[in-house]
């Protein structure tokens, strides 16, 4: 008989995870739940001891051995000094995107393969697809459309997903919980993390204060009167709608949306409306990653530049072996320096790049 190939589930402490390393089980898969342990600053009263216990406590249930990755060097110098790095310069970071890459999917990996792994899997709402073609593998949306996480997924390559099992991505979250819940499984009801991937949630003005000298300066409306205060114009992304204060009198205004930022004179605009993009717009990212065939030139697909955005059409203007120019082919949200924009090809995720 064959011997059964050994997969490093990482065990989060939730829900996903723990109902990932269930199936391989079930599948005949030889299963070893790993903590990813990384960085936190010693100021930060994070629960990672917690969340330990509750991935120790589901390998126990599971009958599989538990180990602990340490991963503390590749989070603080690939998300979390880039985090800060990226707000200093006036960008809006991505570090779940830059946690997948170097966390996740480089460190565990590495840590996986080293002890002998042939997979790694993660609890992520996502699908690997086999083609019988090259290249062999495709990274498609999770069956979850609102769990579906593979905006931060875009930097995976082949050689990755080669190494990679997704087992939760073929279900709706509701069943995920079910599941666990029959299994006896102590996160069947545990709530969704939150926040800024293993920091959790976290005030981001409050953490950059740590490491970046954040002035208040003042918020302007359209007209330019100074209608409000806000913490550091660094801290402020396009679109955002809240973190600053408006001290008029006027109590039936609308939400207002942060419309332009002024890092020299440290203001912020506000307006009604959030700013969009018009169809003859282009739009050009760096760091380009393709997952599997490449695109191309003046091909139609979509692209999304944030988690919860409807995707745009779109097409390839010009491609070099890291950059893309994109000309928009309808209305969505102003992109945003720094963040990721992601390309599809219906439920396919073809792969992103950053906004330059």
């Amino acid at each position: 008989m064959n011997k059964p190939q050994t997969v490093f589930v990482g065990l989060s402490g939730g829900v996903d995870s723990s109902v990932a390393a269930l199936r391989l089980i079930q599948q005949g898969y030889n299963v070893v739940g790993v903590f990813i342990k990384v960085w936190q600053p010693d100021w930060l009263d994070c629960n990672w001891e917690a969340e330990r216990l509750d991935a120790m406590r589901v390998a126990a249930k599971l009958d599989i051995p538990f180990l602990t990755c340490d991963a503390e060097k590749a989070y603080k110098d690939d998300v979390a000094d880039y985090f800060i790095h990226e707000y200093k310069i006036g960008r809006t970071p991505n570090p779940d995107v830059m946690c997948n890459k170097y966390v996740k999917f480089g460190a565990f990996l590495d840590f996986a393969e080293l002890h002998g792994a042939d997979y790694i899997a993660t609890g992520h709402y996502a699908q690997k697809i086999t083609t019988d073609s090259e290249p062999c593998f495709e990274l498609h949306r999770g069956i979850d459309v609102n769990k579906d996480q593979t905006y931060f997924l875009w930097t995976l390559t082949q050689k990755q997903l080669s190494k990679t099992l997704l087992p939760v991505g073929n279900s709706p979250k509701s069943q995920i919980r079910k599941e666990a819940d029959r299994a006896g499984l102590i996160t069947a009801n545990k709530k969704d993390s939150q926040g800024v991937c293993f920091l959790g949630h976290i005030d981001i003005p409050e953490f950059l204060s740590h490491y970046i000298d954040l002035q208040k300066g003042d918020v302007l409306n359209l007209s330019g009167d100074v209608i409000g205060e806000h913490l550091g114009a660094l801290v402020y992304t396009t679109g955002q709608r809240h973190g600053f204060t408006i001290t008029n009198k006027d109590t039936q205004r609308d939400a207002l949306y942060v419309c332009n930022r002024d890092i020299e004179a440290n203001t912020i605009t506000v307006g009604p409306d959030p700013v969009r993009t018009a169809n003859t717009d282009n739009l050009t990212i760096e760091s380009l990653n393709l997952i599997g065939q490449p695109v191309e030139l003046l091909q139609t697909f979509q692209l999304q530049t944030r988690y919860r955005q409807t995707p745009v059409s779109c097409k390839a203007l010009s491609i070099t072996k890291d950059k893309m120019e994109i000309a928009i082919l309808g209305e969505s949200d102003a992109p945003t320096a720094g963040q990721s924009c992601v390309l599809y090809d219906g439920p396919r995720c073809l792969g992103g790049g950053i906004i330059a």
